[in-house]
């Protein structure tokens, strides 16, 4: 089997499959995990943006950080069992304890190949 596509610019979905594409193995659930927290620094800085209100870019941009990091893992991982897709996708967070959370990213390993 030559691979369908290199884990760089990886094939991932939330849906159960892709067209075009047939499942040949599915290879297990993957997870890429993160836990973050804010600077004191940055802990002022969302307390002024909150106190003016509207957007709080700082929460935002550690949001979209910590799921890009829990992204790339869980497709490193996907990539380590062997796949060349990730099916099923999804992301949870937790808040651990006030001002860290973890994010996790999920989903089912797949080889996959183009239907012919």
């Amino acid at each position: 089997m030559s691979p369908v596509h290199q884990f760089e610019t990886p094939y991932v979905t939330s849906a159960l499959e892709f067209p075009g594409y047939r499942v040949v193995r599915t290879l297990g659930v993957v997870r890429g995990i993160t836990v973050r927290s804010r600077s004191v620094l940055g802990r002022i800085g969302v307390g002024f943006q909150a106190f003016f209100g509207g957007n709080i870019t700082l929460l935002v941009n550690l949001c979209e950080q910590a799921r890009a990091e829990a992204f790339q893992i869980m497709v490193a991982h996907g990539a380590e069992m062997g796949g060349n897709a990730i099916v099923a996708m999804r992301y949870d967070a937790t808040e651990l304890m006030p001002g860290i959370t973890e994010v996790l990213a999920y989903g089912t390993a797949v080889y996959i190949e183009p239907i012919q």
